[in-house]
């Protein structure tokens, strides 16, 4: 059977949305890669993405004169792709297990009349206070708003993914046994063959990749545990096991944020809507857990 497994760019991340030292990043890529050889030897065939918030805001605040935003976005894929590969690679021969991984640079394109060109939505970078946040809107002319999880951050356009360039090469390397690292931060978004300054969401160019590959089932890791019902109330409440016609009614009575859970969301829906069987949320290092319906939330038709 094959999955498609998103990792989130924040579940690689140091509190406040921040990278951390090359100790801290090898040492959360070491527990992506517990997930996805526990999905190997569970019999699955696995594609991984992952996402870049905090990496790409990191590129782009300290040498972002030199590089444009899909620039950013093929370094983190270059970046994170390489520490994946190594680390999924590594977990397997600690297993005994003959596996071979491969980072593959890829590219998305996307519509050139997208609405978020002109409302920026997608979060990436670290949290900044108010004031810091205000220096640097005036300075750089950035663009401001506040993080669900708290903490202004960095918004810049995220347009719809429309076609994985490189699909049909990731379909051929997986029928042919490897495991798949790609879509890496959503892809690099072109358009007539040229990157434009943006950045695609992870979670929706990976339900694009899953329907595309033809993958029966979706996983999305994050730093969250559930999808919450009125997420950071008093009353929130998780999600444990529901239908996309539920799941939607939610989404369509504005429960999910579109700048944290609402992309998430829209994904399994999308993937389920699009012929997959089943779809999950939850918390990275869960992935078997998840799976087995212990925790997080399981999506399925209907």
């Amino acid at each position: 059977m094959l999955l498609v497994l998103a990792l989130g760019g924040n579940a690689f991340a140091k509190a406040g949305s921040r990278v951390g030292s090359p100790g801290d990043q090898l040492e959360a890529v070491e527990r992506a890669a517990v997930d996805v050889v526990d999905l190997v030897q569970m019999g699955y065939r696995v594609v991984v993405t992952h996402g870049n918030g905090p990496q790409v805001g990191l590129i782009a605040e300290r040498i972002g004169d030199s590089l444009s935003l899909d620039m950013a976005v093929a370094a983190t894929e270059g970046w994170m792709g390489y520490l994946l590969a190594n680390a999924i690679d590594n977990e397997a021969k600690r297993r005994g297990l003959d596996l071979r991984t491969i980072a593959l640079l890829t590219r998305v394109i996307v519509n050139q009349g997208d609405e978020s060109f002109r409302n920026p939505t997608k979060f990436i970078g670290p949290m900044y206070s108010g004031e810091d946040a205000a220096r640097l809107s005036k300075v750089k002319g950035w663009v401001f708003k506040m993080d669900p999880r708290g903490g202004w951050r960095r918004v810049v356009p995220s347009p719809e993914p429309v076609k994985i360039i490189e699909g049909d090469v990731i379909r051929k390397l997986v029928n042919d046994g490897y495991v798949v690292v790609a879509v890496g931060g959503g892809g690099v978004p072109v358009i007539d063959g040229r990157g434009v300054e943006a950045v695609i969401d992870k979670d929706l160019a990976s339900q694009l990749l899953a329907n595309s590959i033809n993958a029966e089932e979706l996983l999305i890791l994050s730093d969250v545990d559930y999808i919450y019902l009125d997420y950071g109330k008093p009353n929130q409440r998780p999600l444990m096991r529901v239908t996309v016609n539920e799941l939607s009614r939610h989404y369509e009575n504005g429960q999910f944020p579109e700048g944290n859970m609402g992309p998430k969301v829209k994904a399994v829906i999308r993937f389920i809507n699009n012929g997959g069987r089943r779809a999950y949320v939850g918390k990275l290092g869960d992935a078997t857990k998840i799976i087995s319906g212990l925790t997080g939330t399981t999506v399925l038709p209907g």
